[in-house]
């Protein structure tokens, strides 16, 4: 295949919808996976259009990402995107990124549940017969965009013109051109150690005021708040951001609720140094008090390539 720049994007940058699935798989041992992949590439395209038909005001999307190993096995262009890699475990003094397998990463959008559940269908059919599905997560939107903890999520997430300069790859790696780094994490919340808080001690934990979603003044906010630390800027005092769309997601009847953190990026550094500035701390052990309720079960990279190169490998012999 011949190494071509790639500009059209899948759509990474669309904003959070009402209901989303996230699915993590990984390849069977000795399965061949490089037609199954094929035939995804290609369904990945059709169901991002069949239901702008079927659904016009669905809002659908369905993006696939590929991690490190997969990229490898399915024998995709060399040299690999410049930052895709194995996420490796990220071990603070109290708190730890876990890093967890994942070869195939499925994020599917649309105001109607319908929607993502046909398009999951649709995969799995596809996908089953060579991968196991390590991760199902349901999300929903809550309320105002809150998360299950009670405060808007993503409020520092870029809009506009900004979000696709922030999510996309650009020309510092031609040939990924409009792609995304794409990194996850699955929380659980201690909602029984959350809810003892006082609304001021929770506000102190996020770094914002609850009901009206404005960030406390830096004379008041704590350095250790969740918005102190997930904020980071360049050596030039420029921010640096990511495109998040989170989701909560909970049984409540199993005392088992959460956020799936997504990130979209056009450098992983970028997520990298957030998780950093959060497990880690700044200085080493101000780790941001979120983790005291918040735990990370998942932790795993993946790259989203553009959609002119899924289209590349088709099945129907494009590639």
């Amino acid at each position: 295949m011949s190494r071509a720049i790639h500009h059209e994007s899948q759509n990474v940058t669309d904003y959070p919808n009402n209901n989303t699935i996230f699915t993590v798989w990984k390849f069977k041992e000795g399965a061949e996976i490089k037609p199954v992949f094929e035939q995804l590439c290609g369904l990945v395209a059709n169901l991002n259009h069949t239901f702008i038909i079927r659904a016009p005001g669905g809002r659908a999307t369905c993006v696939m990402g590929v991690g490190y190993e997969a990229w490898l096995k399915l024998s995709l262009p060399r040299p690999i995107p410049k930052e895709l890699r194995n996420f490796e475990p990220m071990a603070g003094a109290k708190h730890t990124a876990v890093a967890t397998p994942g070869d195939l990463h499925f994020h599917l959008r649309s105001t109607d549940m319908s929607i993502c559940f046909d398009m999951l269908t649709a995969i799995t059919a596809v996908l089953s017969p060579v991968a196991d599905c390590l991760e199902e997560v349901h999300g929903f939107r809550y309320w105002d965009g809150r998360s299950i903890l009670g405060f808007v999520d993503g409020t520092e997430n870029p809009i506009g013109n900004e979000r696709q300069h922030f999510a996309l790859v650009g020309d510092e790696d031609p040939v990924y051109k409009g792609g995304s780094y794409l990194f996850v994490q699955k929380y659980l919340h201690n909602m029984n150690g959350w809810t003892k808080l006082s609304t001021e001690d929770q506000e102190k934990v996020i770094g914002r005021y609850k009901i009206s979603d404005i960030e406390m003044p830096d004379d008041v906010k704590p350095d250790n708040s969740h918005s102190a630390l997930a904020s980071l800027d360049d050596d030039n005092g420029n921010e640096l951001k990511i495109v998040r769309d989170n989701m909560p997601f909970g049984n409540p009847g199993k005392n088992e609720v959460g956020t799936y953190f997504i990130a979209y990026a056009n450098t992983f550094s970028t997520t990298f140094k957030m998780l950093e500035r959060m497990f880690i701390g700044v200085p080493a052990g101000n780790y941001d008090r979120i983790l005291d309720f918040s735990t990370a079960y998942t932790g795993s990279l993946f790259f989203a390539p553009s959609m002119d190169m899924l289209k590349q490998y088709t099945a129907d012999g494009a590639a």
